[in-house]
């Protein structure tokens, strides 16, 4: 599309997206706020607040304890199953359980002590922190030497594929990646990467946290083993919100949970003392699921399988290429840096923009121009587009205020100091 930089532009975008009236069913309170943190903590849809008074005040308040047996108890199932439809996966193959780190430390080890004649887990510096400790504590839990490679990338932006070639090898038992990467959005070919693992003889374990909801996946074709992923960025689940877990169904009575808990054992309400695990992925359950933040999360996920993924990646990534566009026409000149992959097919849903005072500019851009973005050390602006409530408009304003906190100095008065939540 030939974009153009004028302010009438984003408004004959906006008049012909298929998509807008998604954003009608989110709660959007202050209209002169632009919100492009949707990749950290999307939006409230309105269905989920009436859920929610609904469940408390009849589920909850009326039923109580017999809710169990009147639907409570099939939510990690029936919602798991649910986003399967978004990546790729069958329904007895996703259930909503713990959080993104829990589940990412249960298949880890669970893979790795299947995996018992070999001595390597291979990863990235690209992927997200905690990955990288859950995966440190699973080499000091395994019964045996256990080191973590973790394969540079060369520029910081892109995914080190042909290094991660070389460094997978036949005493590899793990390769365990992000999807789409948290700071540049560079987003691996799974199913490529994904046979690396496998003709070395390693499981493969994607953290999909960045790309459900945005990127479409399909765990089937690429023949990926295992994933998590949180639900609290695009599938709007709430904060702190409960994630998720894929197993492929061979694999399922292959791999032992290493948590082991009442929710995972047959025949639960036996209470016998020795544990026997489940026949089905229930048995990846630990402790008893928090019944609210589990329900929360459908509605929003109801809502990206309304719109269809492949609508939704098509917005994405015009919206994207707008904003990109943008950056070239006003904020390069301004030593503004593109800190994501220029080619879209490369890139998930958000661009990360570098500039020297980068943090201070984001300080600029919230409390002075009400833009929301989010940083991430050293350098970037992450700004996150949401497609499902993301308007044309926001990006070209979010751009347009983004300029206007440099070039008038807006950000000079803001010190280098970091905030505990950036």
């Amino acid at each position: 599309m030939n974009f153009r930089p004028d302010a009438a532009f984003p408004q004959t975008l906006d008049q012909q997206d298929e998509l807008a009236a998604f954003r009608r069913r989110f709660v959007v309170n202050e209209p002169n706020l632009i919100y492009l943190d949707g990749n950290s903590l999307g939006r409230l849809p309105h269905e989920t607040a009436t859920l929610l008074q609904k469940m408390v005040a009849e589920q909850w308040g009326n039923r109580l304890i017999r809710g169990w047996n009147e639907g409570w108890m099939a939510l990690s199932e029936r919602i798991g199953g649910k986003i399967g439809q978004l990546i790729g996966a069958d329904e007895d193959e996703v259930i909503i359980a713990d959080s993104t780190s829990v589940n990412l430390f249960k298949l880890a080890l669970a893979a790795v002590r299947f995996q018992h004649g070999r001595h390597k887990i291979v990863t990235d510096n690209l992927n997200f922190p905690s990955d990288l400790y859950i995966l440190q504590g699973v080499a000091q839990l395994a019964e045996r030497p256990l080191h973590i490679e973790m394969v540079p990338s060369p520029d910081g932006i892109y995914g080190p594929v042909e290094a991660l070639a070389q460094a997978i090898d036949q005493d590899t038992a793990l390769v365990a990646l992000s999807h789409t990467v948290f700071k540049s959005a560079y987003t691996y070919d799974m199913a490529a990467v994904t046979r690396l693992a496998h003709n070395a003889g390693a499981l493969m374990l994607w953290d999909m946290s960045h790309s459900v909801g945005s990127v479409p996946a399909d765990l089937h074709a690429a023949e990926a083993d295992l994933a998590v992923g949180c639900t609290y960025k695009y599938l709007n689940g709430g904060p702190g919100s409960p994630a998720f877990l894929y197993i492929r169904r061979d694999w399922q009575k292959k791999l032992g949970n290493p948590i082991t808990g009442w929710m995972g054992q047959h025949h639960m309400f036996d209470f016998k003392l020795a544990y026997q695990r489940d026949p089905s992925l229930r048995h990846f359950l630990t402790g008893t699921p928090p019944v609210l933040a589990t329900a929360a999360i459908e509605p929003g996920v109801n809502l990206l399988l309304a719109a269809g993924m492949d609508q939704l990646r098509a917005k994405s990534i015009q919206q994207t290429e707008y904003l990109i566009y943008l950056w070239e026409q006003w904020l390069r000149p301004l030593g503004f840096r593109l800190n994501s992959p220029r080619e879209f097919h490369w890139r998930g849903s958000h661009v990360s923009l570098g500039h020297d005072e980068g943090w201070r500019i984001d300080q600029a851009l919230i409390h002075d121009m009400n833009v929301i973005p989010d940083f991430r050390q050293p350098d970037s602006i992450r700004l996150g587009i949401a497609p499902l409530y993301t308007s044309y408009h926001d990006i070209y304003e979010a751009m347009r205020r983004l300029r206007m906190a440099v070039t008038e100095g807006l950000y000079k008065k803001y010190t280098v100091t970091t905030t505990a939540v950036t």
